[in-house]
């Protein structure tokens, strides 16, 4: 399972471009999976249903499963998101994280205005359809999920 983190400031266009990438992915035959780091504020669960109610009560881990859906829910210690990857996810090809600026994964940023991050946060590439200025050897690919999609199979896929 190959990691990789699509940055960038809020509004940047971080969810629109991810699902035009994960289909080009997908037509490729890779298998993905994502991650979405949210504020410790944001409930995952719907609070006074069931499933939170379990977690409430101690649950260690809550499944909810219907014939064409699954969530699993659970409360950690802070340990680091690459363990919960590895463990449910690293049967993929490939996992997206959506933000996770402070992670040590390798990281594409979205950039669409202000101040890059690129410069203070190491990044692959920067994805962008208008002029950006960032540091040598840092690669602008256009906002083109094809072009995105190359950039990954040469330098993280197998």
């Amino acid at each position: 399972m190959k990691v990789v983190a699509v940055i960038g400031h809020s509004g940047s266009g971080k969810t629109t471009f991810l699902r035009r990438l994960i289909p080009a992915l997908l037509a490729r035959g890779y298998r993905v999976g994502t991650a979405k780091h949210v504020g410790p504020e944001v409930e995952p669960d719907t609070p006074g249903k069931d499933t939170y109610l379990h977690r409430q009560a101690g649950a260690e881990r809550v499944l909810l499963y219907s014939e064409v859906h699954g969530a699993l829910f659970w409360n950690h210690d802070g340990a680091p998101v690459g363990e919960y990857l590895e463990r449910y996810m690293g049967d993929l090809d490939l996992v997206l994280l959506e933000g996770f600026k402070g992670s040590d994964s390798p990281k594409i940023e979205v950039y669409r205005g202000g101040e890059p991050l690129a410069g203070r946060i190491p990044v692959l590439a920067v994805i962008s359809d208008r002029p950006v200025r960032v540091p040598d050897g840092v690669e602008v690919l256009p906002f083109d999920p094809e072009a995105v999609a190359d950039f990954l199979e040469a330098e993280l896929l197998p």
